[in-house]
């Protein structure tokens, strides 16, 4: 005996919401995208042209598939008739695949995923999944949708640059001494200007149309002869001019793409070659790359932010900046590893937004170890005496105050150093022990005091029980975020290019690994 089975009669319910589980996540989806403001939808509206379909919709559906790990427009679409939570968030709509790929890379989109992201915190605040006492921030970097082998490195293009400005120069110089072309009036002496070499080639241009206008005017053929052989060399400065211009029209353009990065990729620009993680072969790579920065509680994403330099210390100022106007007021406690470890980083969140950094620096944990405090050749374990303002070596030889010293680092950051030099290295035992330094030269120490209070502040909090609790929460608060969007919603590589395009699709990605846990949590 067989259930009752057959095709051509009407099953009811046909209400599609019955049919979906208790917990299933497009509730969770549907009730996030229903507490956006209808304020945040207005730059969506259009007078003119077929009604569009509603964004909150739109919305819903992309960040539904998302957190099936579905990232491509036609597969989206094809969900759109498979899924039962997708046809009940569309309610019977079945927008195209490139409906659905011009919604999401739109810049509008971007306010509406940070609106997610702030009714998300909102919600967890109100259920009580987070204190507020503390942000976890870690970054990670995600390769770009950027082809293999297109990368452009400033280096070189510097190289290339500078060796297109001395053969100017020198060509413009030859010009003036075969009398081809008169003097032109010059910005400056360093380097022709992309229109000073324009300049050179209507000069010249101008010499080979006369050349041209005598041989058309004389029939005399050795005189033809003799005038075709003079215009040879102009018409091949000519030709050569035109290619400076096009080269350095093509340099001043790659240096404007550069910005402050060393290298950004051909298909797309935005992106800079960075230093992958090592594969299982243990082959590190660079690839083109984004740098993404998140802030996290409770394992849930709170905010986050892109960066095209691959470095972690120069991205939490501006990322602490755009949590602040975007997103919400910074915690009491700021959580981060040693990338984030350095005197700027320290020096804005203590004294600019009097906050608590619990953030390591690179020699703390070699600090901790025996061999590194019973050191006697470590600066840091000499014995300094406050009185005279001294160090002692250890050849009991003195080390004292000669100079204050102040470097900038590449961002413009000031550091102010006092430098100690010892008495005398000359007949040192352990001179080949203790310093590089040539012969004849002395010890000499530098000693950054601002550098040296902020790591004791640091060593300090991290010896209290209850913020050295806080940090130890780090590991497993943020690390797990990145493991979730790349080994559970297998999310690992961009699917759009352009930084602002790959926003979007970021914050999707980070906010379907938020529903996803919290669904399973519940």
């Amino acid at each position: 005996m067989f259930k009752h089975y057959i095709m051509n009669q009407l099953i009811l319910p046909l209400d599609l919401e019955v049919k979906l589980q208790k917990n299933d996540i497009a509730f969770h989806v549907h009730h996030l995208v229903e507490s956006i403001p209808p304020e945040a939808f207005e730059p969506f509206l259009r007078n003119e042209g077929c009604p569009a379909y509603h964004p909150r919709m739109m919305l819903k559906i992309i960040l539904c598939a998302y957190t099936q790990s579905v990232f491509s427009g036609r597969k989206i679409e094809a969900l759109l008739k498979d899924s039962i939570r997708m046809m009940w968030l569309a309610q019977g709509y079945e927008p195209s695949y490139r409906t659905i790929n011009r919604f999401r890379v739109q810049p509008e989109v971007k306010e509406l995923i940070r609106e997610c992201f702030v009714q998300f915190r909102c919600q967890l605040i109100e259920e009580k999944l987070i204190d507020q006492e503390a942000i976890f921030i870690d970054g990670t970097k995600i390769e770009a949708n950027a082809n293999k082998f297109t990368f452009v490195w400033k280096k070189s293009i510097e190289n290339y640059h500078e060796s297109l400005i001395e053969k100017s120069n020198q060509l413009y110089n030859e010009l003036l001494k075969n009398e081809i072309i008169p003097e032109i009036q010059r910005e400056t002496a360093e380097q022709l200007s992309l229109d000073e070499l324009a300049q050179l080639v209507q000069k010249v241009d101008d010499v080979v149309t006369k050349y041209d206008k005598q041989i058309e005017d004389t029939s005399d053929v050795s005189e033809r002869k003799a005038l075709r052989s003079e215009r040879k060399y102009p018409k091949q400065i000519r030709k050569q001019l035109i290619d400076f211009v096009s080269r350095k029209q093509k340099y001043q353009q790659d240096l404007e793409t550069f910005g402050s990065r060393n290298s950004y990729s051909k298909t797309d620009p935005d992106a800079t070659f960075m230093r992958m993680k090592d594969d299982y072969m243990k082959n590190g790579q660079l690839k083109a790359g984004y740098n993404v920065q998140i802030a996290t509680e409770g394992q849930y994403t709170l905010a986050y932010s892109l960066f095209s330099n691959p470095t972690d210390t120069r991205t939490l100022i501006p990322f602490l900046d755009e949590i602040e106007q975007h997103y919400f007021e910074l915690p009491n406690h700021i959580v981060a590893d040693a990338g984030y470890g350095s005197e700027q980083n320290y020096n804005d969140i203590l004294s600019n937004r009097k906050r608590e950094a619990l953030i390591t620096y690179n020699l703390y944990l070699k600090e901790q170890k025996k061999k590194y405090r019973q050191n006697t050749f470590n600066p840091e374990n000499w014995e300094y005496d406050e009185e005279t303002d001294t160090y002692t070596c250890p050849n009991q030889k003195r080390l004292q105050f000669q100079y204050h010293s102040i470097r900038n680092d590449r961002t413009g950051f000031e550091r102010k150093f006092k430098v100690y030099e010892c008495e005398d290295c000359s007949a040192c035992p352990f001179r080949s022990l203790c310093t590089k330094a040539k012969e004849g030269n002395n010890r000499k120490l530098m000693v950054n005091e601002k550098w040296e209070q902020q790591k004791e502040y640091v060593r300090a909090k991290l010896s209290e029980e209850t913020t050295s609790a806080i940090y130890r929460k780090r590991k497993i608060d943020v690390e797990p975020v990145f493991g979730f969007l790349k080994a559970n919603l297998c999310f690992s590589r961009f699917s759009v290019r352009g930084k602002s395009k790959v926003e979007n699709e970021m914050g999707l990605a980070l906010m379907a690994v938020n529903l996803n846990k919290i669904t399973a949590n519940k």
